[in-house]
């Protein structure tokens, strides 16, 4: 019988149990689905298109070389299989397990009832450390080191083809398919060799500053793994970076102290703990799928779904806030698809205190640029930036103090908000503050050349500091907040052991920020 093989965030050969246990079973049909519900959905953009299809061409030649070419559909999932079963008769499902947003929730459970309806076995296989069905967090950590742990399945020399001929329609561009947006222009490139050169270059040395490197976004581009986005996508699987960096460590520890690049085991370390917070925070989506529209802790709803100001969020959406790291932030982020996981908390606190918008309409305008977006990542870290989750400690970031701590020569703001170039540096986070004369000097008329600030920073910290914390002080929102401990909370790895292989321990939440930067980096 056929084994059909669906590829959905799951690009690559490699480190793929259910390609490596269809190829066992019989003839292989690899399948990847454009799907009008999932493109068309309010987070999905055609950046994230163009970077699955460069991965689809790699994973295309890798499969045709292996004697099996990979055969591609436009429709939703449950016609494509219908179809299918039409052209080669019955045939076995296999793929792995998702934990995306509604849309391919929703999706999975009508694949599910197709299958059922039809006798077609599915096969789902984990992909990461994400456990389906979780009662408690107790142990999950352990089961995440047994899963990174495991033998990575190997493919055969050669897959065995179906007999029948099947149609596909080949790759199709974001503009085909009907999609928003545009495909950043200075994006990341995605496809295997990429993921794989970026993990070498930084287990080589230049992941060496890492830690030091990722809080600003003049340095983090480098000095971060890069490889988030390959981890959305599945063109690199969590396990097989995490036996990589074992390995490197195991390496650089058997070296003398003296010949070991300095800060490259701390490095590491940082590095893994990264990818353990990876699938910590998917379990949060995947244990409870309502946080992508409710509040986590529901005792803060209503706290500022009213008070929504549609010309706030444009203005921030635009990068025309007035504020200028916010500004700079958001442009680089239109340009490229990636920001750094300090500016991405900023970005979200900013849009959450000082301009009062519920994390609804920016997390879904965030997601629609982050070309490494991760549905399982990414509402769980927008709620708790914005103070929703009842459980982490409520982080204000003020773009002045950011952007003299990250960007103190003015760099980063003057490259990305070219208005400012020529601002003086006593002024060029506080571009409001220039007298008339400066301004004319400057080229920069505030208000004409760069927006005035939509609001009074210190005053909308304060007010929002105010309103919050009175909600979190009401004894029935505490109560509630150890619920939702109990479900998403992070346990400390001395109640069920720290792996053995690793003595990384992953930070607490109230230690994190946004642990996009890698990964999601």
């Amino acid at each position: 019988m056929i084994q059909v093989v669906w590829f959905k965030r799951d690009l690559r050969l490699q480190d793929h149990a259910p390609l490596a246990q269809a190829a066992k079973a019989g003839p292989v049909l690899p399948l990847y689905v454009y799907e009008p519900a999932v493109l068309l959905a309010p987070d999905c953009a055609a950046r994230h298109t163009a970077f699955a299809n460069d991965c689809l061409r790699e994973l295309g030649a890798g499969l045709a070389a292996l004697g099996s070419p990979l055969i591609v559909r436009h429709d939703d999932m449950p016609g494509v299989l219908a179809d299918l079963r039409k052209e080669v008769g019955p045939f076995v499902l296999w793929s792995h397990e998702e934990t995306g947003n509604a849309v391919t929730f929703a999706r999975d459970r009508a694949v599910a009832a197709w299958c059922r309806e039809t006798g077609t076995p599915w096969h789902e296989l984990p992909q990461h450390g994400v456990v389906r069905g979780l009662r408690d967090r107790d142990h999950w950590a352990g089961r995440w080191d047994a899963r990174m742990s495991a033998p990575i399945p190997a493919l055969p020399g050669r897959l065995a083809a179906p007999s029948v001929r099947v149609n596909s329609v080949g790759l199709m561009t974001p503009g085909a398919l009907g999609q928003r947006g545009d495909d950043a222009a200075q994006r990341q490139r995605g496809g295997r060799l990429a993921g794989e050169a970026l993990l070498a270059s930084f287990l080589d040395g230049r992941g060496l500053g890492y830690r030091s490197a990722m809080s600003s976004p003049l340095s983090a581009a480098d000095g971060c793994s890069r490889l988030s986005t390959h981890f959305a996508y599945g063109s690199m699987s969590i396990r097989e970076t995490a036996q990589a960096v074992w390995r490197r460590r195991t390496e650089l520890q058997s070296l003398p102290a003296e010949a070991r690049p300095r800060g490259m085991l701390s490095a590491l370390k940082s590095f893994e703990s990264r990818l353990h917070w990876h699938c910590h925070f998917m379990q949060k989506l995947e244990s409870e799928p309502a946080i992508e529209f409710t509040n986590m802790h529901r005792g803060f709803d209503g706290l500022r779904e009213s008070a929504f100001d549609p010309a706030r969020f444009s203005a921030w959406c635009r990068g025309e806030t007035g504020l200028p790291m916010v500004d700079a932030c958001m442009r680089m982020l239109a340009a490229t698809g990636w920001i750094n996981f300090r500016m991405r908390a900023m970005l979200t606190s900013f849009a959450s205190y000082q301009l009062w918008l519920h994390w609804r309409e920016p997390a879904l305008h965030l997601a629609r640029l982050f070309t490494d977006y991760e549905p399982g990542i990414h509402y769980p870290q927008i709620q708790m930036q914005s103070g929703t989750t009842g459980i982490n400690t409520i982080r204000m970031y003020n773009p002045i103090k950011q952007a003299r701590d990250q960007d103190p020569d003015g760099h980063f703001v003057r490259h990305w908000i070219p208005a400012l170039a020529r601002v003086p540096e006593a002024h060029i986070f506080e571009p409001w503050t220039m007298p008339a004369s400066v301004q004319r000097e400057a080229h920069c008329v505030v208000g004409r050349d760069y927006p005035a600030p939509i609001v009074d920073n210190a005053e909308a910290m304060r007010a929002a500091r105010e309103r919050v914390w009175t909600l979190k002080a009401r004894r029935e929102v505490r109560e509630t907040a150890q619920a939702v401990y109990e479900k998403h909370g992070s346990r400390h790895p001395g109640r069920e052991g720290t792996p053995r292989r690793s003595r990384a321990k992953p930070a607490t939440e109230a230690q994190m920020v946004f642990p996009f930067e890698d990964p999601p980096s």
